[in-house]
Formats: C-alpha cells, structure tokens, sequence
C-alpha cells in the first residue's frame, strides 16, 4: 500500500535492507533454523547498517536521530526473510540499548554502546521471570544494599539473546511491593554469582537464544545501579511501547510473506484442471489476507506518526500489537491451507511462520495484558 509517510531517506532505507535480507539471510535461514543459530558475523554486518542507532548519540555509534518510520521499515524488512529466530537473535538488544544510554553511568555508556549498536557485542533486558510473566509488578528477583555494592539474588526466564549477551540490564526489587519499588542494574555475565542455562526445544525461534538467568549473592558496584533507586521500570515503560512497534512491524512482514507466498503457489499449483488461484475459494481467503495486511499497515503508519510527533500513544499500540497478532494468526493459518500438505513441511516459510505466530502474539506483552491495558489507558 502506498503510504504518504514515504520519503525518499525512507524508501532508500527499506531498499538498503530488503536488499541485504534477500541477498545475506533468506537463503541462510533453513540451514540457520535447524543449526539452532545464526553466525555472530550477521550481527555485525546488521550493525553496520545502523540499525541499532536509532536515538542514540553519534559519540557512542549511534546515529544521533530518531524515525518510527524507520524503525518500522527495519523489522518488517527483517521479518521479510520467514524465520522469526533471525529477528530475535539479532533484535534481543534493541530494548536494552536507549535504557543503557539514558540511565548508566558514563563509564559503562562510553564501554558498552559502541560495541552493543555495531553488533560486536549483545544485550539484554532481564525482566520476565519464571512466576511473573507480565506481571511485573509481582517480580521477585531482589537487589540488597551492603556497602558499595548491591547484592541481586533471584532468576530471569525467557531472556532473548541472553545465552549469548555480553551485557544485561536487569531488574530487581529495591523497595516495596508493586512496580514503584524496582530498580535496573547493568549486570555483565562473568560477575560472581551469575550464571544461565539455554532454554532449549523451542516451539518456533529456532535459531534465537532463550535463556534463564540465576543471580545467587550476585554483588555489583552500586555505580550500576541506572537511573533512579526504585524508580526503574517507571524509567523504562516508553521502551516497551517502541518494542511493541516493532513487534507490529515483524507481525506485517510475516503476513505479508504468507501473502506472497500463497500467491506463488497458488499460481504453480493446479487442481481440478486449473491453477488453484482460479478457484474462488482460494481468491477469497488471498483477498481477505490483503485486507487484513492493508488495515494492519495503516494502522502501524499512524502510530509511527504519532510518535514521530512527539506523542507515545499507549493505548492504540496495545491495541494494534493485538490487532496485529490476530491477523497474523489469520494469515498464518491460511496460507497453511492453500499450501495443503506441502505446507505442514519444515523448511518453508509458511510453515515456520505458522509455528511462530504463538511466540509473536505472548512478547512484548500478552494479548490479554494489553487488552486490559488499553482499557486502563482509556480511563476505564
């Protein structure tokens, strides 16, 4: 769909990326899939990119504005490539880096940001753990004061990137019970006390790393403790909603390619003496995937644009990450059904996608937290 949003920065930008999803990774993807990871290298040549440097300063790599649309653009693009592990492996940092810079200390900034937003290194945001989930409020892990140094003891699960990562940003509770008593702490794994294990048999993401992380009498220097005491997941709320945007976008470049590939098939296919996209079953579940890919796009147009206007619409992206999620399911299933059986056979995209779509409609935000949500947000 023709968006009026559409620069020319911005159409260089996505064709800068589709061109070097379609040249460097899709072809990779099954082999990646099945090997359970993708190559560090791909890290940096994304970083190269730029990719990671949305918001943050040109002295630290980063390319010292900030777009939406761009953001937007990057995560469609890479969902483009049918496996939703390559975007997760690659992406576990994004909701680390803006926190980094605007809460740690100017030592672990100048240390950490350059090498995070090249790709040479990873991060992580620890918040989820295993009796919490989105309910953060209820989180257990704890940050003890002795001396000039905190004391984390507690566990993190469904940590992205978090086998491989570098550097975690990881929240604890300082104060009372309930969201206003959590601090965030810059936490590097060969700090005493710290250690994770892979999780492992993965329904779909593949190719990413999902890990558990186990502080026991874990002791960091009070100087990472970043931002504000107790003030913490306060200081890194906006970060969820551009998260959720991005998520919104992966969600439109998966559905599209269900689209294309439907199409592609459909087309070789024949039945009953005709291709299949002549039977007008067939036409109509394409019709209806485009219809839903078409709302779904305009909707992420506009929340780039508010954005980009300096509002943070908190609502409308609870509500447009379910909307999207649930057309993505719709797409998903679909395309299974015009592929047939040749679509319950691993190693293609339709498949694969059909597998993540659970995955994409829990991160980030459940269906059903973010319902609640925007409901919240709408004063109700």
């Amino acid at each position: 769909m023709r968006s009026p949003f559409e620069t020319g920065e911005r159409a260089a930008f996505r064709d800068t990326i589709r061109q070097f999803v379609a040249a460097e990774i899709t072809p990779n993807v099954n082999d990646w899939d099945e090997a359970g990871e993708i190559p560090w290298q791909l890290h940096e040549m994304i970083g190269a990119l730029g990719v990671w440097g949305f918001a943050i300063d040109e002295s630290y790599g980063g390319l010292g504005f900030d777009d939406c649309f761009m953001r937007a653009i990057y995560n469609e693009e890479l969902a483009k490539c049918g496996a939703g592990g390559v975007a997760a492996a690659l992406n576990g940092r994004m909701i680390s880096i803006e926190p980094i810079q605007r809460l740690a200390s100017s030592d672990i900034k100048a240390r950490a940001l350059p090498d995070i937003v090249s790709g040479h290194k990873g991060s992580s945001l620890a918040i989820t753990e295993p009796g919490g989930g989105s309910d953060v409020a209820a989180m257990t892990t704890s940050a003890r004061k002795d001396g000039n140094h905190f004391v984390l003891n507690g566990q993190k699960t469904f940590i992205t990137g978090g086998m491989k990562a570098q550097y975690f940003v990881i929240g604890a509770r300082t104060g009372v019970a309930g969201l206003d008593g959590i601090s965030l702490f810059f936490v590097e794994p060969d700090t005493p006390g710290f250690s994770r294990t892979a999780i492992e048999r993965k329904m779909g993401w593949w190719c990413s790393d999902q890990a558990t992380l186990y502080m026991e009498n874990c002791r960091v220097p009070a100087e990472n403790l970043m931002g504000e005491e107790n003030a913490g997941f306060l200081a890194i709320m906006e970060n969820f909603n551009l998260e959720r945007v991005a998520l919104i976008a992966g969600a439109l470049g998966a559905m599209k390619v269900c689209l294309e590939e439907s199409i592609a098939w459909a087309k070789d296919r024949v039945t009953f003496g005709k291709p299949l996209i002549r039977h007008q079953v067939i036409r109509h579940k394409i019709a209806d995937m485009s219809m839903r890919i078409d709302a779904t796009e305009s909707l992420l147009n506009m929340l780039c644009w508010q954005i980009n206007d300096g509002g943070m619409p908190v609502a409308e992206i609870a509500k447009a990450k379910v909307f999207a999620t649930k057309n993505l399911e719709f797409c998903a299933s679909e395309a299974m059904q015009i592929f047939g059986g040749a679509g319950y056979l691993r190693g293609n995209a339709v498949e694969r996608i059909y597998r993540e779509v659970k995955v994409m409609a829990i991160g980030g935000g459940s269906e059903e937290i973010l319902r609640d949500l925007a409901v919240r947000q709408m004063g109700l």
